[in-house]
């Protein structure tokens, strides 16, 4: 099975979770006929080959990105000025999206990065609170229901054809990292966490120091991108 075809099986197969505790609401973009059809399109054009990838874990899907479009990191107009897949989505614009998208670039473009990496998130699915984003690890009973999803969610990613188990990085120096360690410490997942602040709190708190953040990105991308034997 092709690389592709995992990717879209796990998450087209994904449980809609409907009761969270605490006032959380799912953002479950999967079950959408456009964001189904853009994301075929687009793994099909990136990943329809048996190459190594490493994993790049995100937190959760935000409502302007990744739980409009379910690609990682990538909201309608970068999707179509970047990748070339055009959408009928709204066209709006993420800070996270941008700032990833600048490294893409830096590192060779859309298909030598998609060709050595693959961005995931923790927890597969977004969450909204008040209408407003909302993270996995915000609050403990939040985070223990959905532990075990998680669990299982990595584990059935780790196992894609020829994906890195030796290296991963995570996106965000906070709880995400924290949360990623620990479980690591218990289920042995991979050999080696990396880490990546997290492309909104540069984009928010370090816009001026942006291209120091970029070529921060690139070395530990080099030192984490799969090696073939």
């Amino acid at each position: 099975m092709l690389l592709s075809d995992s990717i879209l099986d796990f998450y087209f197969s994904l449980p809609k979770e409907s009761a969270p505790p605490n006032g959380v609401e799912i953002i479950f973009p999967y079950d959408q006929p456009e964001t189904r059809r853009v994301m075929e399109i687009f793994f099909r054009k990136y990943y329809a080959d048996l190459e190594p990838r490493t994993l790049l874990f995100g937190i959760n899907p935000g409502r302007y990105g990744a739980g409009i479009t379910g690609i990682g990191f990538t909201d309608p107009i970068l999707l179509e000025q970047r990748c070339g897949i055009e959408n009928h989505f709204e066209k709006r614009g993420e800070l996270s999206a941008k700032f990833i998208y600048d490294v893409i670039e830096a590192y060779g473009g859309v298909e030598r990065f998609y060709k050595d990496f693959l961005f995931t998130t923790v927890l597969p699915f977004g969450l909204l609170k008040n209408g407003k984003n909302y993270n996995y690890y915000d609050d403990t009973e939040t985070l223990h229901y959905f532990k075990p999803l998680i669990l299982e969610s990595i584990q059935k990613q780790r196992a894609f054809p020829h994906i890195n188990q030796h290296k991963i990085a995570v996106i965000g120096q906070g709880k995400n990292l924290h949360f990623m360690k620990s479980l690591n410490e218990e289920e042995r997942l991979f050999d080696t966490i990396e880490v990546l602040p997290h492309p909104r709190w540069v984009m928010q708190y370090r816009r001026r120091q942006k291209d120091k953040y970029i070529q921060y990105y690139l070395k530990i991308l080099r030192e984490i991108r799969p090696k073939i034997d």
